[in-house]
């Protein structure tokens, strides 16, 4: 039985201010199954997390810039809001997953916004792979109106989204970590806490910088199978085991062979990640040249027309020379 669990079997819950005391002292939040979960974000990977959070039998009110986005949370029994105030009024626990800053920072920071309009002890997760700075940021002022803040960047692509086996890597206090750990176990399967507000966000960007020069290597390598007479899928039988195993190899050069280009992970949003991460980089004095030249061949294949294709459409610009 998880800790947590333990620990609320000798507390009481307080509806009236939304807690749990023991002894006169605040406790966890109760989340149960009626706990009612706020979803900002239905796109690739958000609608398949709110899924799955329906499917575990939580309640889910949902709200997207586009309505049209969320019909299949609403088909399956997800309640739609008009506003992110209307969300942020009603919900216990409120998850985003957004594009970029700027949408995290009007979402929670905005007129109208969660900060401003979300209930006291209230659950925040921002899951969009963001700037560190932001994420300390929306900590300080929601710590301010008695809320609790967290940045849990995820990694595992669309396919992680639907499985249910995301890498969740969270910034924040210990305390509110354990109190939404259920509802992380829902949505992925290795799940740490990685320090104080923002470590999230720095271990998202360090997962990104691994990422950028391991696509560059898994692109080389098809196109020298290729070049070679080799087939390129029975190469990847022998070396997705050995030593050169990814995800983008086991996962996504499939895909380059197939000519699958669909978004599991888009193209414009990558080149968002490496930007942010060289920034970060930059501020703590750290060079990354693997990192700066897989930003400067994805800005290329944006400029190519490739902007809302997978990442996997690196192989675009390998292919060209075969």
């Amino acid at each position: 039985m998880h800790a947590l669990s333990l620990q609320l079997q000798i507390c009481f819950y307080n509806v009236e201010n939304n807690y749990i005391v023991e002894s006169g002292r605040k406790c966890y939040i109760m989340l149960t199954q009626n706990t009612k979960i706020g979803f900002i974000g239905t796109g690739v990977m958000g609608k398949s997390m709110a899924l799955n959070l329906l499917k575990a039998g939580y309640s889910v009110h949902v709200f997207n810039r586009t309505k049209e986005k969320a019909q299949e949370l609403l088909n399956n029994g997800a309640v739609w809001k008009d506003s992110i105030k209307e969300l942020s009024q009603e919900a216990n626990v409120i998850i985003s997953i957004v594009g970029y800053p700027k949408d995290v920072e009007e979402v929670y920071l905005g007129s109208g916004g969660i900060i401003e309009n979300a209930k006291k002890g209230a659950y925040l997760i921002d899951m969009t792979t963001s700037k560190p700075s932001l994420a300390m940021q929306i900590f300080k002022k929601a710590k301010e109106k008695g809320l609790y803040s967290l940045d849990a960047p995820v990694s595992g692509g669309d396919i992680g989204a639907k499985n249910g086996t995301l890498a969740i890597m969270v910034g924040g206090e210990q305390e509110a970590f354990d109190t939404v750990f259920p509802i992380f176990e829902v949505m992925g399967s290795n799940i740490i806490l990685q320090g104080k507000a923002g470590a999230g966000q720095h271990t998202k960007l360090s997962n990104q910088i691994a990422i950028a020069s391991n696509m560059i290597g898994v692109c080389e390598a098809i196109a020298y199978a290729k070049k070679a007479g080799l087939d390129p899928v029975r190469v990847l039988d022998s070396i997705t085991t050995g030593a050169a195993g990814s995800f983008s190899l086991s996962k996504l050069a499939p895909r380059m062979i197939e000519g699958d280009f669909a978004p599991g992970f888009y193209v414009k949003h990558f080149i968002k990640d490496m930007t942010i991460a060289i920034e970060s980089a930059k501020e703590l004095g750290l060079s990354t040249p693997g990192l700066e030249l897989s930003l400067k061949l994805y800005q290329e294949l944006a400029e190519k027309g490739e902007a809302d294709s997978g990442t996997q459409a690196l192989i675009k610009l390998f292919a060209a020379t075969l």
